[in-house]
């Protein structure tokens, strides 16, 4: 009796942390799901990094064995992943040199000669839409190794950002993609729309694969499957896209986490010095648009303080999950504010509660978190702001955050493993033909009371 299987597509959604594998059917519902996680290990000079022999062995037998599931029929296969990180391989496919950690300190020296060069940082940032961060310019990661390890420069066939080389695994045809080379690399020239020249004249574009669109695939053939293999996303753009399919009309989303990223894909203004000494800086869509973006270390600040409140208060950590918003402390909080206080500057002792505190630390917080929005809004009008992730879940924070933009609408939102769905969505023609669904994306909105 033969079994009916389920089409379905098949997505790597590799984090810094967390390895997850998903299979996706027609209507974007999860219906498998696969986690791991790998102990890092040291490069040459003793830094963490990945491990990129076991995530590579992960990829490759997870591939295999889900094949082998006769309830699923896996028409396609793709990927996304975190940015910043390239894997050099040789004319084997082999990795040459352990995937270096992007928060590996970078020689100045390099930067400094490479800056002088092409106008000085300021110029240089502005042209390629990358704030200066040393390795997180996965770029200059590149240049590095053509500086200063030549031998292993001259054995790379290629140069592969992280999606790239988890597609390869599958494909052995090596791409690059517009989502990674954009995304504060430093490599590409958003002016021209072309790698800047620096490239070019480095010689490190001899090691750079072609690039190919984001929703092409390469068919392979495998123990009779004949399954189609995506060129892989870099995860903050992928995590855009359901959003993109779902709306039409300009909106800001801010992805909450580690660091709260305000994306508007709606402003095509050129970035400033002022916006990128601000840490502002340009993701680009899987349609090869420039996404303006900005940063806040909000959530690494949350985490901080909720620590710091719970041992003042004797509470646990995440005793913060059970404050409620109050209007109350929260018109408290604003007054406090406006007459110049600040949640660092005040003296624990002055509180009489958690919630009080809380009220006040959390609308401190959003007030910055305004100031980074709205360094990416733009002239364009835009009349929605969508928030998700850890802080779309906090109903003060959305308070707030509702109070701060009074005359727009401001939505938690979320759809479930985001960057997986955007995954599958970038190629949805190459696996099904049914219609996007048009209800992946769950809103609630808060009003400015």
């Amino acid at each position: 009796m033969s079994v009916q299987q389920q089409t379905v597509v098949a997505i790597f959604d590799i984090g810094k942390t967390n390895k997850k594998f998903f299979l996706i059917d027609e209507q974007y519902h999860i219906v498998y799901e696969i986690a791991q996680q790998f102990d890092e290990v040291t490069d040459e000079d003793g830094d963490a990094c990945e491990d990129i022999t076991a995530l590579t062995n992960w990829v490759l037998d997870t591939f295999k064995e889900t094949l082998k599931l006769e309830a699923y029929n896996i028409k396609a296969i793709n990927f996304s992943t975190y940015g910043a990180s390239f894997v050099y391989v040789d004319k084997d496919g082999k990795p040459l040199t352990p995937l270096y950690n992007y928060l590996k300190k970078y020689p100045e020296q390099l930067t400094e000669k490479l800056y002088v060069n092409y106008g000085g940082v300021d110029a240089f940032s502005k042209e390629t839409a990358s704030p200066a961060l040393g390795s997180l310019n996965s770029g200059l990661q590149l240049y590095r190794l053509q500086q200063m390890q030549p031998d292993i420069f001259s054995k790379t066939a290629f140069a592969l950002h992280l999606p790239q080389y988890v597609s390869y695994l599958l494909t052995q045809k090596a791409v690059s993609d517009i989502t990674s080379i954009g995304c504060h690399t430093a490599l590409w020239n958003f002016n021209s729309n072309n790698y800047h020249s620096w490239v070019n004249e480095s010689g490190i574009d001899t090691k750079l694969a072609p690039i190919t669109a984001a929703d092409e695939v390469e068919t392979v053939s495998y123990n009779n499957a004949t399954i189609k293999v995506g060129t892989g996303l870099h995860d903050s753009s992928a995590a855009l896209i359901p959003y993109l399919c779902n709306f039409s009309d300009a909106f800001i989303l801010i992805s909450t986490g580690t660091w709260c990223i305000s994306l508007n894909p709606f402003n095509d203004e050129p970035l400033t010095a002022d916006e990128l000494h601000a840490d502002c800086l340009c993701y680009m869509s899987f349609q090869n648009k420039p996404v303006k973006a900005s940063r806040l270390f909000a959530g690494q600040e949350h985490e901080n303080v909720s620590k710091k409140l719970a041992a003042h208060f004797n509470t646990a950590n995440d005793f913060y999950k059970n404050v409620v918003f109050d209007y109350t402390l929260g018109k408290r909080a604003m007054g406090e504010y406006a007459e110049g206080k600040r949640f660092n500057d005040v003296d624990l002792s002055s509180f009489t509660t958690y919630a009080d505190a809380y009220h006040f630390f959390l609308y401190d917080l959003v007030q910055q978190q305004k100031v980074s929005t709205t360094l990416i809004l733009g002239n364009k009008k835009t009349t929605r702001v969508f928030v998700d992730g850890g802080f779309s879940r906090n109903t003060i924070f959305m308070n707030f955050l509702a109070w701060a933009f009074p005359d727009k609408e401001v939505y938690a939102a979320s759809v479930s493993q985001a960057t997986a769905i955007g995954a599958a969505l970038a190629i949805h023609p190459h696996w099904s033909n049914k219609q996007i669904a048009g209800d992946m994306v769950e809103m609630k909105l808060f009003h400015a009371v």
